[in-house]
């Protein structure tokens, strides 16, 4: 990756007017730029926000010092749609992982893949849940996603690709619904407008008046959600 000085950067390229300057989930900091910008006029802009990326940066710190790491012991907790559920070991039952009577119930013989089988719950849940919420989001918008796809997404809760497909991070599985309903409406206006501009974000309060405060949730909370 491109170093800056003291920033080391992500660096993207696409056909457009203006340079985008992001704050990745994991800390990462990813520069979108126009494919004509040179790398001094790059660099020109990320000495202007030097303090700006200070800031973010420090900001991502103190939120994600709420980390958490999970154990798989009876009594803690998980999320799932915003959520909490305790885990229950039990000796017997039809499916490794079930969410029943308020709880987590995890098959002894499956502990030593626990991690993999709450992944594979997520993503189950996860493909028929967000399939549902962009249908329903599609038709509000008029636009159609190629395909939805649940995938271990390395920095961003979700994606939208250049074929369409909407590709969202099994971690959003944990958020509340109206979170989960953020994330998608993001993803489907990029379909109607590539970049974060004005328009973007008209289209989004059109259908999310209080899309900031679901923004702000998903910022402050998605430390916690890991396993």
């Amino acid at each position: 990756m491109p170093t800056y000085k003291d920033i080391t950067y992500a660096l993207a390229t696409s056909n457009r007017k203006t340079l985008s300057i992001y704050i990745e989930r994991d800390g990462q900091i990813s520069v979108l730029a126009p494919q004509d910008f040179t790398h001094g006029k790059i660099e020109e802009v990320l000495e202007q926000k030097r303090g700006w990326i200070y800031k973010s940066l420090a900001e991502w710190e103190d939120l994600n010092s709420t980390r958490v790491k999970r154990e798989y012991v009876n009594g803690e907790g998980f999320l799932y749609l915003g959520r909490t559920y305790r885990l229950q070991i039990v000796e017997q039952q039809d499916k490794p992982l079930i969410l029943k009577n308020g709880y987590f119930s995890l098959l002894r013989q499956a502990l030593p893949k626990a991690e993999d089988v709450f992944k594979d719950f997520y993503r189950q849940k996860g493909n028929k849940k967000l399939r549902e919420r962009v249908s329903l989001y599609e038709n509000k918008l008029g636009v159609k996603a190629h395909d939805v796809r649940l995938q271990e997404l390395k920095n961003r809760w979700a994606s939208c690709s250049e074929k369409k497909n909407l590709n969202f991070h099994w971690k959003c599985m944990m958020a509340p619904l109206t979170v989960l309903d953020y994330v998608v409406v993001h993803e489907l206006v990029h379909l109607l407008h590539k970049n974060h501009t004005t328009a973007f974000w008209n289209e989004v309060d059109k259908l999310i008046p209080d899309y900031q405060e679901r923004k702000q949730w998903l910022k402050v909370n998605g430390a916690g959600m890991g396993l």
